[in-house]
């Protein structure tokens, strides 16, 4: 594949202002490559290593893997009405966890919430429940996988990060990866499972995410309603890993190895709890690949027939969100057919 050309595309995207930088990673025949082009806000360049918030990959990394995970394992299943789990969710309409996975439910916009307390968002959404029967059309909006990450946590009893670390980032060495970033100064009480593997205390090797009245945000989550659970210390299911290329590539290169269970690979590519043949894939994609995007730039995408897996990790919403995706969309399609082709 032609690395000079990926650069060249970044760098014509960063002229362009669609992100201010970006870390960009392959995997192929045990091979990781990683470019770093640009600047986190402006001044200080990307590197490897940099930190960005990848927002919805969540959803796929750890949420919907450590759900086919349960599943290979006999915990979960897909037919499982959702109410067996959250007895307590109204207007469930007979929903299972595969409609959960599928997205092929809908309820309130948790980004437009506009609650004080974590409880307060909770509450709503259990006694709204969902808004009509599943519908085989999908939407990838938050309230599936954040009701996902719930039941994950009461069918094995831990928190989603204890669980994620232990099936997923320790025995992949993604020693960055994390729900929450902190400083050593900060409290790093027992109960904060990612603060005891993850203290990050240079923030400049974190990518900030945008400017919201006249505040940067950076190391705490940019979705809205994650980000009131994550001032409690409470991790979700839709939003708010933190994690970096060589990390991601880690999790990608499993797949290609064949490193998980047959399930996760087959779920996957079936897209339960990941996105399947989308143009920003690029023109060249195979009917075997799939990924996640992220809100803030950030995706993912895993070619088995190729053997090849690519991360594009970047901050489009930083100073300011765009009106649409149709940028970095462009930009996410332009590297996958140069790495596809």
């Amino acid at each position: 594949m032609d690395e000079e050309k990926i650069v060249q595309r970044a760098r014509r995207a960063v002229a362009e202002k669609v992100f201010p930088g970006c870390v960009i990673g392959l995997i192929q025949l045990n091979k990781q490559i990683v470019m770093s082009v640009g600047t986190l806000d402006g001044n200080v360049p990307t590197q490897e290593n940099t930190i960005y918030d990848v927002a919805s990959i969540t959803k796929s990394i750890p949420t919907a893997s450590l759900a086919l995970m349960f599943i290979a394992q006999g915990k979960l299943s897909l037919e499982d009405p959702v109410n067996k789990y959250l007895s307590e969710l109204r207007n469930d309409y007979g929903a299972t966890i595969e409609d959960l996975l599928r997205y092929r439910v809908k309820g309130p916009r948790m980004s437009q919430l506009k609650f004080k307390t974590f409880e307060e968002i909770r509450t709503h959404i259990f006694e709204h429940g969902f808004d009509e029967s599943p519908s085989e059309k999908h939407a990838f909006t938050n309230l599936p996988a954040f009701l996902l990450g719930i039941i994950i946590e009461r069918v094995d009893g831990e928190i989603l990060p204890a669980l994620a670390h232990r099936y997923f980032f320790e025995p992949l060495k993604m020693n960055d990866t994390t729900f929450f970033l902190a400083s050593p100064d900060q409290d790093a009480s027992p109960h904060n499972f990612s603060y005891r593997r993850n203290c990050v205390g240079d923030t400049h090797l974190i990518a900030p995410t945008e400017i919201v009245d006249g505040e940067e945000i950076r190391g705490i989550v940019h979705d809205e309603s994650a980000r009131l659970f994550a001032r409690a210390r409470r991790a979700v299911g839709h939003a708010g890993l933190f994690s970096t290329a060589p990390d991601l590539l880690n999790f990608l290169e499993a797949f290609l190895k064949k490193g998980f269970r047959k399930p996760l690979l087959e779920g996957a590519q079936k897209g339960l709890g990941w996105q399947i043949d989308e143009p920003w894939m690029g023109e060249r994609r195979s009917e075997q690949t799939f990924g996640k995007t992220g809100f803030t730039g950030t995706s993912i995408v895993v070619d088995i027939e190729r053997g090849i897996g690519l991360v594009i990790l970047a901050n489009r919403t930083y100073p300011k969100r765009p009106p649409d995706t149709a940028a970095i969309n462009a930009f996410r399609q332009d590297v996958a057919d140069i790495v596809f082709g």
